[in-house]
């Protein structure tokens, strides 16, 4: 069994999953879903989700898998992920990961090491309130003060992120950063950037939040709070949900959510960019599908001759 994966990685916006769905209709294999929004039910338009007719081209995973009103851990991604995988390679297919989160891309493709920490949802509204109260550069010296490899790491603005350090010292009585050890996968895998200038990019994603308003972002949102999800709950702090969130309570206007959700959108990719650097030898940048089939082709092998005998033979 050849226990190998492709992945299409890149910002917000460059197109990785129109890309990796285009060569696994023509290559073969299944898509495994490396971004963290869209586990989640409910969430479709606004995490830009493949629609159900794309889905049914290839076998897509971990899509759809989480309830936005229950929190998920990196250390539940790893395990799933894995799942998934096994399940491929068993078929004798090969994974598509595709997604633009670095920690989910890298945790596998690095084999981290990473705690098992259940969520503790009142320890964290606690931290929340200390960053509310006092800033996020409070909570973020709290970090410091017991971890500082990962203060160094984390950015204080992303409050989230901060508390879950916090959370499994409070929980192991190690740092974060003890835990978060790398090793060799258990598996081969080719690594493809999809390369798209700033200028560019930034444009797409302008005329991606507007399309998103055209096709009902603002309704999703408000069935999500009638369905009884929380404006905190985890999922709803997502790009786009929260700005919505604070147009519905009448806090901005519907103008001021769409430019807020664009220009934190533009910060996500500048975001995602710092994971996956154009400096790092084992990621190839490419602008289009043709710079991924040949490579990816050659190198899923048996597996993309396979799935190619099966379809002759339906």
């Amino acid at each position: 069994m050849l226990r190998r994966l492709v992945a299409v990685v890149g910002p917000t916006a460059s197109g990785k999953s129109a890309i990796a769905l285009a060569l696994a209709n023509d290559l073969g294999g299944e898509i495994v879903n490396g971004d963290s929004r869209q586990i989640y039910r409910g969430m479709d338009i606004g995490t830009a989700k493949p629609t159900l007719a794309e889905r049914r081209q290839v076998r897509h995973h971990l899509f759809d898998i989480v309830d936005p009103r229950d929190a998920y851990s990196l250390a539940l991604y790893q395990r799933d992920a894995r799942a998934s995988f096994e399940e491929i390679w068993e078929r004798g297919s090969f994974p598509w990961l595709v997604g633009g989160t670095g920690q989910y891309v890298w945790s596998l493709l690095e084999n981290w090491s990473v705690p098992e920490v259940a969520p503790d949802e009142a320890f964290r509204r606690g931290l929340a309130a200390v960053a509310e109260s006092g800033g996020p550069e409070a909570l973020h010296a709290r970090l410091a003060a017991f971890d500082p490899v990962a203060a160094g790491r984390i950015d204080a603005r992303n409050v989230r992120r901060v508390i879950r350090a916090i959370e499994v010292f409070e929980h192991t009585g190690r740092p974060i950063s003890d835990w978060q050890t790398k090793g060799q996968p258990d598996f081969e895998y080719l690594l493809f950037g999809i390369d798209v200038p700033l200028e560019e990019l930034d444009r797409r994603i302008d005329a991606r939040v507007d399309a998103m308003m055209e096709a009902g972002f603002l309704d999703e949102v408000q069935n999500l709070l009638d369905d009884g999800v929380s404006p905190e709950a985890p999922a709803m702090s997502s790009i786009g949900y929260a700005q919505l969130v604070r147009h519905l309570r009448g806090e901005v206007t519907p103008e001021e959510a769409i430019e807020q959700t664009k220009r934190a959108t533009r910060r996500l990719a500048r975001r995602q960019l710092q994971w996956f650097r154009k400096t790092d030898a084992r990621i190839k940048w490419v602008r289009d599908a043709g710079g991924i089939e040949l490579e990816a082709n050659i190198f899923t092998g048996a597996c993309t001759n396979v799935i190619r005998g099966e379809r002759r033979k339906a």
